[in-house]
C-alpha cells in the first residue's frame, strides 16, 4: 500500500478548508506560503533550487513569493490547491517516486498546517500501519541527523519499538508516536509529542543542542 495516497488526499482537504492567512509551523511561512512551497517543490525544481542558493528569509523568497502573490485571492488559493492535488507530470521523480521522496514531507507539512497559531489542533488517530511505515523513515532519518548529538539517543514507541540511532553515553530516550518522533527530529520540538528523558546531564546537553546538517 502507497500511504502517499491516504496521505495527500487528507493534506489537499486541510488545505481547502484552511484560513490562507493563518500562520503554520514554518517560521515565516502561512498556510498559502505552504501550499506555494508544495507546488513549487513537485512541479518546479528550478525555481525551487534558485530559493535555496539565494536563501532569503523565510517569507521573501523570490520564486515562491510569484506563487503567493498569484494565490492572494480566493480563487487565486483555490487553484493552486487543485494544481497540488493534481501533481507533477507523470513523467516526474516526484509522480513515480512520491512514496520516497513525498510521504514524510506530506505528514511533516500537514501537522505544520495543523498545529500553527495559538490553538493547535490534537496529533491525528493514525493507522497502525501508517506509524510503522513512518518509524522505517525516522529510524533513517534520525540515525542521520543525529550522527553527531553530543549524547547518545535511544527511541521508543508506546507500542514497545525500542530503537538506539546514536551510540553513547550518557544518553537520552525520546518517546512518542512515529509521527511525534518525526515533527521532533525535524524541527518542530515544541509542537511534537515527544518525551525527552534518560540520564539528567544527557537531557541538559542535549535539549538546546541544535541539529547542524
Amino acid at each position: 500500500m502507497r500511504w502517499i495516497d491516504t496521505e495527500k488526499p487528507a493534506l489537499v482537504e486541510t488545505l481547502r478548508h484552511a484560513d490562507p492567512e493563518a500562520p503554520t509551523l514554518c517560521e515565516g511561512w502561512t498556510t498559502r506560503h505552504l501550499l506555494a512551497h508544495l507546488v513549487q517543490r513537485e512541479q518546479n525544481q528550478l525555481a525551487n533550487l534558485g530559493d535555496m542558493i539565494v536563501r532569503r528569509p523565510p517569507g521573501q523568497e523570490k520564486y515562491l513569493g510569484r506563487l503567493v502573490e498569484g494565490a492572494r485571492t480566493p480563487e487565486g488559493y483555490d487553484a493552486l490547491v487543485s494544481r497540488f492535488a493534481a501533481g507533477p507530470v507523470r513523467w516526474s521523480a516526484m509522480n513515480w517516486g512520491a512514496e520516497t521522496l513525498n510521504f514524510t514531507e506530506y505528514v511533516i507539512h500537514h501537522e505544520d498546517l495543523r498545529r500553527g497559531g495559538d490553538t493547535p489542533a490534537e496529533p491525528r488517530v493514525l493507522p497502525e500501519e501508517e506509524q510503522r511505515s513512518i518509524w522505517k523513515r525516522v529510524l533513517s532519518i534520525t540515525r542521520f541527523v543525529y550522527r553527531r548529538a553530543p549524547v547518545g539517543v535511544t527511541l521508543v514507541t508506546p507500542g514497545g519499538d525500542v530503537q538506539q540511532v546514536r551510540k553513547g553515553e550518557p544518553a537520552v530516550v525520546l518517546t512518542g508516536e512515529p509521527a511525534e518522533l518525526l515533527l521532533y527530529v525535524s524541527g518542530r520540538r515544541e509542537a511534537a509529542r515527544v518525551e525527552v528523558s534518560g540520564d539528567p546531564d544527557a537531557v541538559t546537553h542535549f535539549e538546546p543542542w541544535v541539529v547542524k546538517l
